[in-house]
């Protein structure tokens, strides 16, 4: 066996070689992790990978937490293909017609409410795009401050529970969901603050970048506005706030409190009569795609990340950056810039399932709160959705606004990515942004 003629750890590092080419060249994800951990694996350590597999497998498939991700996807999808963001950006628009800047603070309102709602940022930017944009051209809004708010506003999704990339991250992590729940609420909100922030700043400065919202877009009478912000506003943000807060204070876990949201925006649909057979199969076959995508990827990257760990690379490479004696700090920003540009070719799935399990053990070694990291990555992640070159949030925000030239969706993006990469600088300097809040409800 060739694991008696060389070390089985560095067989490790040819494997991710190999893994990293065949993604970047467009090979399957979820086949390339299965084919390339049987053949490592059984080179390494032999007929034990059959078993190793069948344990993986039925590991994710007794995970109960998992059950949440297709009920949050069927919700998002749901509020999506009912219409319901639309009203309660509306709302949000006509309450603040008066207002600089007032569609800046919409598109970030909004967002954070679909954030709650679905952990998708190409249907977040999408439908940002699609309700936002037309208001912005009237109202001769600046196109690359409207471009930056709508993507780094989409991105939001990846942050704000509960967010998908959260609920598949704890499991692998071995993290309560709830904890990191409770740990990203204040980062968000620090981060949709920030947004703002700018925002009112350029204004204030320069008047011309967000005007006041002109007439013909106003609502007749008061009386509309607080019709529109009743219907628009409260049933679906109550919807979010009762699923997720359900969730953080113990009464019910994430996949009842799915279950519960998944039905709740079908009564809505219902109520706003936006509710069809059409839509509801569209809605269901669209879940059904993006729910058997990412359980397919968890199982085959757990798969991956048991072989990994079994030929011994994780710990080589743990002794090797601990014996250097560098700063822990100086460690977790490398590893921090190797996410960030990791970000730029993959989406958050395979860095969560295949990247975060092999630096693992190395982020334990070095004492760090593993609640804090998972917040940290999920930021990191935010970020690289919106660095060139590949940026998809521009590619979306393009496709449903054709008129706005993608180098302006590029030059307000950069804006954005600065501002998460302070609030990135800020998590990491002060940990409580994170921590607080589920040591506040669950103690240490």
């Amino acid at each position: 066996m060739l694991a008696e003629l060389i070390n089985p750890a560095y067989l490790g590092f040819i494997l991710i070689g190999v893994m990293l080419f065949s993604i970047f060249v467009g090979f399957p994800i979820s086949f390339t992790l299965i084919f390339l951990g049987f053949f490592f694996g059984y080179l390494g350590f032999g007929k034990l990978v059959f078993y190793l597999m069948t344990l993986q497998f039925s590991m994710v498939m007794t995970e109960q937490t998992l059950a949440a991700v297709p009920l949050f996807v069927f919700m998002g999808i749901m509020m999506e293909q009912a219409g319901l963001m639309e009203r309660l950006f509306s709302a949000f628009q006509l309450m603040l017609a008066k207002v600089r800047g007032s569609l800046y603070y919409a598109v970030l309102f909004v967002s954070v409410i679909f954030a709650a709602a679905t952990g998708i940022v190409g249907a977040s930017v999408t439908i940002l795009g699609i309700m936002a944009a037309k208001s912005m051209n009237k109202s001769g809004y600046n196109v690359r401050l409207a471009a930056g708010t709508i993507t780094a506003g989409g991105t939001l999704g990846i942050l704000i529970p509960p967010s998908i990339m959260l609920v598949v991250m704890g499991p692998i992590m071995e993290i309560p969901v709830t904890d990191l729940f409770a740990a990203a609420i204040i980062p968000g909100i620090l981060l949709a603050t920030l947004y703002a922030a700018y925002t009112t700043i350029r204004c204030w400065i320069d008047p011309s970048l967000g005007p006041v919202l002109p007439v013909e877009l106003r609502a007749t009478s008061m009386l509309a506005v607080w019709k529109e912000f009743f219907i628009g506003l409260v049933p679906p943000a109550a919807l979010v706030f009762a699923s997720l807060g359900s969730i953080l204070f113990g009464f019910a876990t994430p996949t009842e409190a799915a279950g519960c949201g998944a039905m709740g925006t079908l009564l809505l649909a219902l109520a706003y009569r936006k509710l069809t057979f059409g839509r509801l199969q569209e809605a269901l076959v669209k879940t059904l795609e993006i729910s058997a995508l990412i359980m397919v990827l968890v199982a085959a990257s757990n798969f991956f990340g048991a072989v990994f760990s079994r030929l011994g690379t994780p710990m080589l490479l743990t002794d090797f950056l601990l014996g250097l004696e560098m700063n822990r700090y100086l460690i977790l920003g490398m590893i921090m810039v190797m996410i960030f540009l990791l970000g730029w070719p993959l989406e958050w799935v395979p860095i969560v399932m295949i990247i975060v399990p092999i630096i693992l053990p190395l982020v334990e070694a070095l004492g760090f709160n593993l609640t804090w990291f998972a917040i940290l990555v999920a930021v990191n992640l935010q970020t690289a959705w919106l660095s060139p070159p590949v940026a998809l949030s521009a590619y979306f925000l393009k496709g449903v606004v054709p008129e706005w030239d993608l180098k302006d969706i590029y030059h307000g993006m950069m804006q954005f990515m600065l501002i998460q990469v302070i609030g990135l600088i800020l998590i990491i300097a002060f940990p409580q942004i994170a921590l607080w809040l589920p040591t506040y409800l669950y103690g240490q």
